[in-house]
């Protein structure tokens, strides 16, 4: 019994002296195993207990029973010291030094196309334009046929347009919005058609989606001069003044007659890259609308008259910016649009 007695002891010396040295919850945890663990010394010297005649069995239990309480309290205390030094430690490095300058939160820009968009659209809005919206996802009726487009237009091939499915398109302009306005209302009609258009197209200047604004004015006697008018003031307010327009015959299916309109150069004056040396840059394409468009909205073309014109909004933001590759647009650097 003595001899249990004095290991039981000189356990309880022991521990309480490492006790002394623990800084952390690892080396704790190391004295906690090698005290009260399956291999530890207090395990064993319990084991003993066995060989121990039954009259001195209890005196040994109600030893080691308090020996292992205050073991245990002991450790317990030690591991709420080291908590409380953790977390005292945590909220030091975490603290915050109130008398330190703010830090200002980054701000955001609008990217270069919601800036020509919103430019755009106010310029047209001051010239007595509402704005008119549609779908994305297109019928190809409104894309093309209601738009005097010929069945064999190379527009409406694969390599060109997207299809959903047979007869469903993604709308490769926002023209098809003017038809569903013309359906809706009678004239007098001012209205332009922004939003995301779909072609198949990736380069320097092209992307697969890009955004255009589509215009339309119908009444009667209206007059060709007149879109010139509107066109001429659109260009002079987006680009300044000094701006000069010129109209080339060109082809669209759904006016007649129909003209590409272009600016002179912001970039040069003898011609640079930008204008290929020309001195001047395309920026939309405009006519009178054809009798065949009104016939499918059923609109008297003997009666009503108007005009057309659409423009690309990359490209408008391109030049009034001086954006040399569409793809920036698209990258989502916050270093991009800082710069505007």
């Amino acid at each position: 019994m003595n001899q249990l007695a004095e290991q039981l002891k000189q356990i309880r010396t022991e521990v309480l002296s490492a006790l002394q040295d623990v800084s952390d919850r690892a080396s704790l945890e190391t004295v906690r195993i090698g005290c009260f663990g399956r291999k530890g010394k207090y395990t064993s010297v319990m084991k003993g207990m066995g060989q121990l005649p039954p009259s001195e069995r209890p005196v040994i239990g109600n030893l080691s029973n308090q020996i292992r309480t205050e073991l245990t309290k002991e450790i317990e205390i030690v591991a709420s010291q080291l908590a409380t030094k953790e977390r005292a430690f945590q909220l030091l490095s975490e603290q915050i030094d109130i008398t330190l300058p703010g830090r200002c939160a980054q701000v955001g820009k609008k990217h270069p196309i919601t800036q020509t968009l919103e430019i755009i659209n106010r310029i047209f809005h001051c010239m007595g334009f509402q704005v008119a919206e549609g779908p994305e996802v297109e019928l190809e009726y409104y894309n093309f046929d209601a738009l005097n487009t010929p069945v064999d237009h190379p527009a409406r091939d694969l390599q060109d347009t997207f299809y959903i499915q047979d007869g469903i398109v993604l709308r490769t302009h926002t023209s098809p919005v003017q038809i569903r306005v013309m359906e809706q209302k009678r004239p007098p009609i001012r209205v332009i058609a922004p939003g995301r258009v779909y072609r198949r197209d990736y380069d320097i200047s092209h992307t697969p989606m890009f955004h255009q604004v589509e215009g339309l004015l119908v009444d009667r006697d209206v007059s060709f001069s007149e879109l010139k008018g509107v066109l001429y003031s659109f260009a002079q307010q987006m680009f300044g003044e000094k701006t000069k327009v010129r109209f080339r015959p060109h082809f669209f299916p759904f006016t007649e007659p129909s003209a590409e309109v272009d600016i002179s150069c912001p970039f040069c004056k003898n011609g640079c890259r930008t204008c290929s040396g020309t001195g001047w840059i395309e920026i939309l394409g405009s006519g009178a609308i054809d009798p065949n468009v009104f016939q499918s909205v059923d609109y008297d073309p003997e009666e009503y008259m108007g005009f057309a014109f659409g423009m690309g909004v990359d490209r408008i933001a391109m030049i009034k910016f001086g954006i040399t590759d569409l793809r920036l647009m698209l990258e989502n650097d916050m270093r991009f649009a800082e710069q505007f």
